[in-house]
């Protein structure tokens, strides 16, 4: 079974990806942090694709993604960034620190299963 981890800080936001990410059969882990998350991928083994969120308290989505992307181990795990900044340079800078996709929320569920999907192949 593949295993998608999910760092987001939003409580609601984390419980309606799990959600989303049930449809598909994968295990979901969820850090409210991207500390947490660097934490979780040094006690776990490595996930299939990262769902991240930009704007959080301590590091950020883009550094966490920058971060993750200077590890030989980490740096081609699919990360998908989820987030309300909606300009197209939010876009063309999230993906220029490594992101796979970026959708802009509120997405429609549908979009979030989608990219999931093709980007876990």
């Amino acid at each position: 079974m593949k295993t998608v981890l999910v760092v987001e800080d939003s409580r609601c936001e984390q419980r309606l990806i799990v959600a989303l990410l049930q449809q598909l059969d994968v295990q979901v882990a969820v850090t409210d942090s991207a500390e947490a998350a660097l934490k979780w991928l040094e006690n776990n083994s490595r996930p299939d694709l990262i769902v991240l969120d930009v704007i959080m308290p301590g590091l950020s989505g883009l550094d966490f993604c920058r971060q993750i992307r200077t590890n030989p181990e980490l740096e081609k795990i699919p990360v998908i960034f989820c987030s309300s900044k909606s300009q197209d340079f939010d876009r063309f800078w999230a993906l220029r620190q490594g992101g796979n996709a970026y959708l802009t929320k509120p997405y429609a569920p549908s979009d979030l299963v989608s990219t999931v999907s093709e980007h876990l192949n």
